[in-house]
Order: structure tokens, then sequence, then C-alpha cells
């Protein structure tokens, strides 16, 4: 198992938010989720987050927003980010993306990396 972090888990699929969960939980990590960027974006002021896992298309505030904010707050903007979506050309400000489907080992690999090694893990 790699370093155990706090990971934000932030899609609009209640069933892909808890399967992200149980992938992390398993592994050891503790997981808060966010239905939306804007959601999103609370929680990680109320509560400091190692990593962002989020989706790129969802309602009231995209991925690509999401990043765009966390960026500009030099609070925030330590925090890497891994995108997950079908639509690897929105995730350009994400310090690593992979497209849906993935597999379980695979997202995890990328997650632990990222909270090993923080921003420009690529």
């Amino acid at each position: 198992m790699g370093s155990v972090g706090r990971i934000l888990v932030v899609d609009d699929e209640p069933d892909l938010r808890f399967l992200l969960r149980r992938i992390f939980t398993r592994a050891g990590h503790e997981v808060t989720e966010a239905g939306d960027g804007a959601a999103a974006l609370a929680s990680v002021h109320e509560s400091p987050q190692d990593l962002v896992v989020t989706d790129m298309m969802m309602p009231v505030m995209g991925g690509v927003e999401l990043i765009r904010r966390l960026r500009a707050d030099p609070e925030t903007a330590p925090i890497p980010v891994l995108s997950v979506s079908g639509d690897w050309q929105l995730a350009v400000d994400a310090d690593a993306a992979l497209a849906k489907p993935y597999q379980s080992a695979e997202i995890l690999a990328v997650a632990e990396r990222l909270l090993r090694e923080g921003r420009g893990a690529k």
C-alpha cells in the first residue's frame, strides 16, 4: 500500500462515488465525497485534502472550473488532481488523467503515486 491520504471524490453519479470510495478505503485512505465542483470547493475549504479525484462533466460546476478554482487559490493550488473522464481534452490542467472506464488497480496506482509525489507527478 502507498501513503495513506485524504481523498476527495467528485462525481455526479452516486454509483461511481460509491465504487471509488470502496477502492480507496480498502487501501486505507480516508474518502470524502462531493456531487459537483461547487460542493467539492466547499468541502476542500472545510477539510484539507491530499488529492482530488474528479469527473469532468457535472452539473452546477464541472471539473474544468473546479480545477481552475483550485489552482487559483494559494491554499488549494498544491493539491494534486486526478481527472476521470470520457473526454481527455477536458483534463488539461489535471496532474493525471484516466479515461472511463478504468480498472480499480489502475486508478488506485495513479492516486497513490499522486499522493506520494504531489503536484506535477505526471
